[in-house]
């Protein structure tokens, strides 16, 4: 970190750095986001494609970039477990049954995706372009395979057009799914998913469930704000940034320095956010290689 009497122009940036020296000193606690640790839905999470996957043991389908909605059979809530206050006409007639999907307003619209689910006001102009991809039933028991027979026809009784169930396919080889890939980013889709067939639901990070994107990407925390020099004196140079820990260790930290337009160094993200990075693999310390900032990961409706 740069000394104490760095001169910084941006009054803002200057208090959020006092912040920062306060909490290295031991007296401020960061503010960290709202924890929902309780009520957080059990979801099962992607680990990242790999070259040499039996790809005849999975399900393909698109990877849709919006905000992952968790219809629990009485409301709808976010990954985080907040409640998402869509109009009551968006899940009017919905079934009293789990269903895991992504809330969606289209290919390269996540911004406007993500400001249309945070609302506690919800607009309903905005959330008529909304559509809620459904890619799984969590309670349903039974295979993958078994559970997207069972979802179509959940989908079909629901009748709306703005629930739709994700469509499931599948590729012969690496090749193919690499073509596939290709074909769907060069239309503005983020990347493809991978469900093995025989998987039951986990509320885990597992390796039933597979994301394949050009750009690997993840999360950290943000410990603290790094101020710039040169031509970013003044605003933000990088965040330094916390992995999750492994085994009960705690997670290795690294500068996030790139990537950031002139608005996001003007006003970074806050201290104990999550933020979303692009990467393409680890270097020998395991600390990732071309890290780039891709955005504040947004949880809860404000």
């Amino acid at each position: 970190m740069p000394s104490a009497n760095t001169h910084l122009t941006n009054a803002p940036f200057r208090a959020r750095r006092l912040a920062v020296l306060l909490v290295l000193a031991g007296l401020l606690t960061p503010a960290l986001p709202l924890l929902a640790a309780e009520t957080s839905p059990p979801l099962m999470l992607a680990k990242v494609y790999h070259a040499g996957v039996s790809l005849a043991d999975y399900w393909v389908s698109e990877k849709y970039d919006g905000v992952r909605g968790y219809w629990d059979g009485e409301k709808l809530l976010t990954r985080g477990g907040e409640r998402i206050a869509a109009p009551a006409w968006f899940t009017a007639d919905w079934p009293k049954i789990a269903m895991d999907g992504e809330l969606w307003a289209g290919r390269g619209q996540f911004a406007k995706a993500v400001s249309t689910v945070r609302q506690q006001t919800p607009d309903d102009a905005a959330w008529r372009t909304m559509r809620f991809m459904v890619f799984d039933l969590p309670a349903q028991g039974g295979p993958f395979t078994e559970r997207i027979s069972a979802l179509n026809g959940v989908v079909s009784r629901i009748d709306q057009p703005w629930v739709q169930a994700v469509a499931q396919f599948k590729v012969a080889n690496h090749r193919a799914l690499q073509s596939l890939l290709a074909t769907t980013e060069k239309h503005g889709g983020e990347g493809l998913m991978l469900h093995r067939g025989a998987s039951l639901y986990k509320g885990q990070r597992t390796d039933d469930l597979l994301k394949v994107k050009t750009h690997e990407d993840t999360e950290a925390r943000v410990v603290a704000h790094i101020p710039g020099k040169g031509k970013y004196a003044g605003v933000l140079g990088a965040l330094l940034v916390e992995m999750p820990g492994v085994d009960g260790k705690p997670g290795r930290r690294f500068k996030l320095g790139s990537g950031f337009n002139d608005e996001q160094r003007q006003n970074p993200p806050a201290l104990g956010s999550t933020v979303t990075y692009r990467f393409r693999g680890l270097n020998g310390s395991g600390v990732p290689r071309f890290a780039s900032f891709m955005r504040v990961r947004e949880d809860r409706p404000v």
